[in-house]
């Protein structure tokens, strides 16, 4: 028989082990690290330890062990690897409780079209379809799916292309489901809405592409895939793959993960207690006019935290309300007799009640009572001064009414010197020459009785006697022009011409930020009355007392906190304790509720409740670090009208903007502009947000 030839084979490079790390040429940062702390007794009784080498004087090597280590055998690490594992099963069951059960709060998806051709309810139809679920879609409204395989409920959320409907839609949203399209690119809408919901919080995103067969032929369509993907990964970099709302089986896979996919929540809302409105009944039979009240009841399941009846709650653009009380509000139940299969509707006869406030109930006054002061903070009373003293710069008042600000004249001065030009000594400037005198004459002007120097304008005259000037030489300086002072109508042509040359005021304040123009018929010292001046921003002190007269009206009722972190911490930890556990569907009664919006409910669009923490309805000073996206076209004035939303609420608001940074004497800037690019601080008058 013929002998067997074996093939021959490369050696593989790929799999090549490389040789181990000798420690015998550890370093000597390594070393140390693993001996610290390691001693040696010696035969004198001494500790020692050989740090560079991690030996003992005995030459038996010695590693560092953590204290858990020199106690904790096999069994356990054992025992610690299954009370982690139990720990988390047990975070993961409480994250998922709510949605548990057939009456389970309903999973709440907001499907947002980015693109014009986008179809939100032509979504949730396809959607539907994945699963061969037959639910009857309305024009406008809310649209609620049970899924019986996954045993799970979803409400979708359809929005139109409007950037409130789809914040409000997105700040209860437990998934936010983003449509594509194959054809048309994401405009300036789009791109905003995508910008806002990222930055006010979003929870777990799925993106989806509608038509994506009408692409031919069929093999480009993966490549329009990627393209949508390349741009949404650009805001969501976690963003796996974009679902095909025309496949079957995509369709399917979403709700899939919708279905058995956590929800990671947003910090703010998972700190307080929030629900979705599902119904609201006005008890009151009175004309709903435009400032009626009157007892409203609201009803929805429990999110976030404990809802308690002592704190406040906020219902959409409603406004901040107090709670009467909290009823529980069971889901019908049904079940089948056994002698006929008749449902029969269980309905509870008698009120549950839940919570009742107490004296600790927050009330609805925004502002401290006149005659009520911080208790923590001292805060002297505001007096406005009568008397103007022009603008303070340091220990100086300039532009005043009277003299009293201007400093006293010092006692040497350089020869020459006018009453105008002493005026800016402000000390003993002279120095040691023979240009100096201790003594002027009443004007203040030169000593007649001096003799002749260059500076009195006698040079060039050869005054030697039996010498006359000569005419023929010629001037070493130019000839003097007269200059005559224009008009009052000319100089305001003049200036009228100039201004129109120059470049509009907020590219000159992005230029010369240090620079301010005055009008002519305008005093300085009214114009400069708030501004301030100081040698150093970082060490110059702010004499608060120059601020009295510039106070608001309210400013020492305002809310003041000394221990911000400390305060905030204790509002937060109170959530942790007491109300009504999360899952829990409940009738929440307000007192003196809005009449107003009963002739336009139900709305369209979706209506939240959120239960505020202490103290979040008392008006304050808040500093807000703003930056303005650098697409933005225009800068932003100071004190120009903003509509701001922060959280669960949206202000109207003329801030301040101030240099960003932290001074030694809590001193920033004033930024007249807050330019495109450039980040800034926010400063005005809002409700407190922890």
């Amino acid at each position: 028989m013929a002998p067997i030839v074996e093939a021959h084979h490369h050696r593989s490079t790929t799999k090549a082990s490389h040789k181990p790390f000798k420690s015998k040429h550890s370093t000597k940062g390594f070393l140390k690290e693993m001996s610290k702390g390691t001693p040696t007794v010696c035969a004198t009784g001494q500790l020692h330890a050989n740090v560079l080498t991690g030996k003992t004087d005995g030459g038996e090597t010695k590693h560092r062990k953590t204290p858990h280590q020199q106690v904790m055998s096999k069994i356990n690490r054992r025992h610690q690897a299954r009370q982690k594992q139990q720990t988390k099963h047990q975070e993961h069951t409480k994250a998922t409780s709510v949605f548990a059960g057939q009456h389970g709060a309903p999973r709440i998806v907001a499907v947002i079209p980015l693109c014009e051709d986008g179809n939100a309810r032509a979504a949730i139809q396809k959607l539907n379809q994945g699963l061969d679920l037959s639910v009857e879609l309305l024009s406008e409204g809310l649209v609620k799916v049970r899924v019986d395989r996954f045993k799970q409920n979803i409400l979708y959320i359809p929005v139109a292309r409007n950037l409130l409907d789809a914040l409000d839609a997105c700040r209860m949203a437990d998934f936010v489901i983003f449509l594509l399209s194959p054809h048309q690119e994401v405009d300036d809408v789009g791109e905003l809405m995508l910008r806002s919901i990222e930055g006010q919080g979003v929870s777990n995103v799925l993106t989806a592409v509608q038509g994506l067969d009408a692409i031919q032929p069929a093999k480009k369509q993966p490549q329009v895939l990627s393209s949508l993907k390349s741009y949404i990964t650009h805001f969501f970099p976690t963003q796996e793959k974009v679902h095909s709302m025309d496949s079957h089986q995509d369709c399917a896979n979403v709700i899939r993960t919708l279905c058995t996919t956590t929800p990671k929540g947003v910090r703010w809302r998972e700190d307080r207690s929030w629900m979705l409105v599902e119904d609201v009944q006005w008890l009151s039979q009175s004309d709903p006019s435009q400032d009626a009240s009157g007892p409203v009841v609201v009803t929805g399941v429990v999110r976030g935290k404990s809802l308690k009846s002592n704190r406040l709650v906020q219902i959409g653009d409603w406004g901040d309300f107090q709670i009467e009380k909290i009823t529980a509000a069971p889901s019908p139940v049904s079940r089948k007799r056994k002698a006929d299969d008749m449902a029969v509707e269980e309905q509870p006869n008698a009120e549950v009640l839940l919570g009742r406030p107490d004296e600790d109930q927050d009330d609805l006054a925004d502002l401290a009572p006149h005659d009520v002061s911080m208790d923590d903070v001292d805060v002297p009373i505001s007096e406005a001064h009568t008397e103007k003293r022009g603008v303070l710069l340091d220990d100086h008042h300039y532009f005043s009414d009277d003299e009293t600000h201007l400093p006293e004249a010092p006692k040497r001065l350089p020869k020459g010197t006018s009453s105008y030009q002493a005026a800016w000594f402000l000390g003993d400037m002279s120095d040691s020459g023979s240009d100096e005198e201790n003594a002027m004459d009443e004007d203040g002007d030169l000593n007649m009785g001096a003799p002749a120097l260059p500076q009195d304008g006698l040079e060039g005259l050869d005054t030697a006697p039996g010498r006359e000037p000569t005419e023929a030489a010629p001037s070493e300086y130019p000839q003097s022009e007269m200059f005559l002072d224009p008009s009052p109508d000319d100089e305001a042509e003049q200036l009228a011409a100039y201004r129109s040359q120059r470049k509009d005021e907020a590219e000159e304040d992005l230029e010369f930020p240090d620079e301010i123009e005055l009008h002519p018929n305008v005093l300085a010292r009214e114009r400069l009355a708030r501004y301030r001046g100081l040698k150093s921003l970082r060490s110059s002190r702010w004499e608060t007392d120059e601020d009295r007269a510039h106070e608001p009206e309210d400013w020492n009722r305002l809310l003041q906190i000394a221990d911000y972190k400390g305060a905030k911490s204790q509002a937060l930890r109170e959530t942790l304790v007491g109300g009504v556990q999360p899952g829990t569907r409940v009738h929440v009664h307000l007192r003196n509720g809005p009449l107003s919006p009963q002739a336009s409910f139900p709305p369209s669009k979706p209506l939240a409740l959120v239960s505020l923490l202490r103290h979040e309805h008392k008006r304050t000073v808040v500093n807000y670090s703003i930056t303005l996206n650098s697409d933005y076209p225009n800068p932003i004035r100071s004190k120009e009208e903003l509509m701001m939303q922060c959280g669960p609420r949206r202000f109207v608001i003329k801030p301040l903007f101030s240099q960003a940074g932290n001074t030694p004497n809590n001193v920033h800037k004033f930024d007249r502009y807050l330019h495109p690019g450039r980040t800034a601080i926010a400063t005005f008058i809002a409700p407190l947000t922890w």
